[in-house]
């Protein structure tokens, strides 16, 4: 069985779609509350924040 079709089995379009609007809300999260400072090790950083947020997406869509 190749990487593609294991993969496929449990990555589904609802998880791809999680992922999806958790990046974007992880974005959002650092566009307009964001740490100015540069203290905040997640909300300073975009690609942090689309990464935990993308998280928290696979993770809300797999329960």
């Amino acid at each position: 069985m190749k990487l593609w079709q294991k993969i496929g089995k449990h990555f589904t379009r609802k998880t791809l779609i999680g992922v999806v609007i958790g990046g974007a809300g992880g974005y959002l999260y650092y566009y307009y509350v964001g740490c100015n400072s540069g203290s905040c090790p997640i909300t300073s950083n975009p690609w942090a924040s689309v990464l935990w947020g993308a998280i928290i997406g696979l993770i809300w869509t797999v329960k």
